[in-house]
């Protein structure tokens, strides 16, 4: 099966100027800076981290995740600097519907350089070859327009919205639905060549 291959060695990705690997208990500090930033969880909906040891234990839940096989994190390095800058993951992930759902942030600090156009591709691409998705899903919240405009730049079609699906801090969020297939993945691929 595809996902055992994912999950006997953490698969390590790279783009031109990016490298995606496992988060370390060791990144606790860079990953704090991104949890930490209100203008960066308000924009899915999450309460900021308070301290580091919340910081750290999400850590270790992610890493819990991975060695359950239910999910895959990356963190998004430089390539000239092994310091984490954001995320992105496949969570949860269905193997019985070849399905999951893709998730991403940034640092606040590297919002509007083109990160996510150029790492979510090899995360998408990886996602359809390595793990044998037939289908990858993304759920922002209504208000979040700079992720709904990456996955419509990356070929997501939207798929409906759900009307106040969402409670932060008293108030009500739409939540956006998006899908992408395999084959539409393919097509696009092919016409980019």
């Amino acid at each position: 099966m595809p996902l055992d291959a994912a999950f006997s060695r953490f698969p390590v990705l790279s783009t031109h100027r990016f490298h995606l690997r496992q988060i370390l208990p060791g990144d606790a500090e860079a990953v704090f800076q991104i949890k930490s930033d209100p203008q960066v969880t308000h924009c899915y909906g999450r309460e900021a981290h308070r301290s580091l040891q919340e910081t750290q234990t999400w850590i270790q839940r992610i890493r819990d995740t991975y060695a359950q096989h239910e999910g895959i994190m990356w963190a998004i390095t430089f390539k000239t600097r092994d310091f984490p800058i954001g995320s992105c993951n496949y969570w949860p992930l269905d193997p019985e519907s070849r399905c999951a759902e893709i998730g991403y942030e940034l640092n606040k600090t590297a919002w509007g350089q083109g990160i996510m156009s150029e790492v979510l591709p090899i995360v998408i691409s990886y996602g359809f070859k390595e793990l044998d998705l037939n289908r990858i899903e993304a759920t922002p919240l209504g208000k979040n327009k700079r992720s709904t405009n990456v996955l419509v730049k990356l070929g997501f079609t939207h798929e409906g919205t759900l009307r106040q699906r969402v409670l932060f801090r008293d108030s009500y969020e739409d939540q956006m639905y998006f899908g992408l297939l395999r084959n539409e993945w393919t097509e696009a691929a092919a016409q980019r060549e």
